[in-house]
């Protein structure tokens, strides 16, 4: 098994396995949340760097398996990837700079009198579905066997952790969720869509801005930082 392969198993393990599971209940009981979030990142920081150099390595080596093509996806699907990857960025980059119930260390947010504003009326987990759509697009336009397996995985780790934040949100303070679910959604625009809620840009406009100028900046660089350019 590769480097890259042990450091993705390695990535998706500690958020899945550990993070979205009893696991995490036992060792907060055992060392407290304090010391557990602070692990948490260590580790999360510590197999990052072991995927990046990996991938890295993988990516420099022309006879790696990883770097053949699982499948040859049309060109045409590029414009595809250029909206999913444009959205993710403005989720993304919105939930970073909105935190909200959802985010790690601002649980108290829930008991607000209005929880759910600016982009947190779209979804209640925006930079997770941000990520996710971002690796549903890279998905859509490369079909080299790593990709699969980055994409596919840091996408189902996204999806899956939104399920998992919910759960444990909804066991520590039953009473304040049901009052936030009851005016957002999982799903982006669901609860809009439903009437539940409404879509006001005006609470969040320069965090999407500032998506926008993040998004034109990666894709002008995507070239010298990744090897392949963004824009053709």
């Amino acid at each position: 098994m590769s480097g890259f392969t042990l450091a993705l198993a390695a990535f998706v393990l500690l958020h899945i396995g550990v993070s979205a599971t009893g696991l995490r209940a036992l060792v907060v009981k055992r060392i407290g949340e304090g010391p557990y979030r602070g692990l948490f990142s260590l580790a999360s920081l510590a197999l990052l760097v072991w995927l990046i150099v990996a991938y890295g390595a993988m990516r420099r080596d022309p006879a790696d398996p990883l770097n053949t093509h699982f499948w040859s996806p049309p060109e045409t699907l590029r414009y595809a990837t250029y909206v999913f990857v444009f959205l993710g960025f403005v989720l993304g980059v919105s939930g970073l700079l909105t935190p909200g119930p959802t985010t790690a260390g601002f649980e108290s947010a829930l008991k607000k009198a209005e929880p759910a504003k600016g982009v947190l009326r779209i979804t209640r987990h925006p930079f997770l579905w941000g990520v996710a759509l971002w690796a549903a697009g890279h998905l859509l336009i490369n079909g080299e066997r790593f990709a699969v397996m980055l994409f596919g995985a840091l996408g189902f780790m996204a999806l899956m952790g939104t399920r998992s934040i919910d759960r444990k949100r909804q066991a520590r303070d039953p009473e304040h969720w049901a009052r936030f679910a009851a005016v957002t959604s999982n799903v982006p625009f669901a609860a809009i869509f439903q009437g539940r809620n409404s879509l006001r840009i005006g609470e969040f406009w320069w965090r999407a801005f500032a998506a926008m100028i993040a998004f034109a900046a990666v894709g002008y660089f995507h070239g010298a930082l990744i090897g392949v350019p963004a824009f053709r």
